[in-house]
């Protein structure tokens, strides 16, 4: 089991991206979802968090211009981000507490994707 996070880059202020992360291996269910970025010389902090149910929460900093969303048929984690700023520029990580392989008795837990680093530059 694993998370592949992706879409990341260099975009300009003002600008908009939007990430993925896949989830692959044999996968039943995955628990609640998250998306985390890691500035330079920072700690790690948490952007935003999605439920099983699709409920949503955000870092303050987010709201109003990030929208994560999951496709749990396709097993796919997003984060949609808008007028982005130099803020914004950091490595982003997809999280997941809890997936759940078919049949087992316990879940794989807290497991991380590799990051994609997102640019905001003029």
């Amino acid at each position: 089991v694993q998370l592949q996070a992706s879409g990341g880059g260099l975009v300009h202020p003002g600008g908009y991206l939007r990430l993925s992360c896949t989830a692959s291996g044999n996968i039943y269910t995955i628990n609640a979802m998250f998306w985390y970025r890691q500035a330079p010389d920072r700690q790690r902090e948490l952007v935003a968090r999605i439920s099983s149910l699709g409920d949503t929460s955000y870092a303050p900093s987010a709201q109003g211009r990030f929208t994560i969303s999951r496709d749990n048929a396709k097993k796919i984690l997003y984060l949609q981000m808008n007028n982005l700023t130099p803020e914004d520029t950091a490595v982003y990580y997809c999280n997941a507490d809890e997936i759940w392989a078919p049949g087992s008795y316990a879940p794989f837990v807290n497991i991380w994707g590799q990051g994609t680093l997102v640019t905001v530059s003029s």
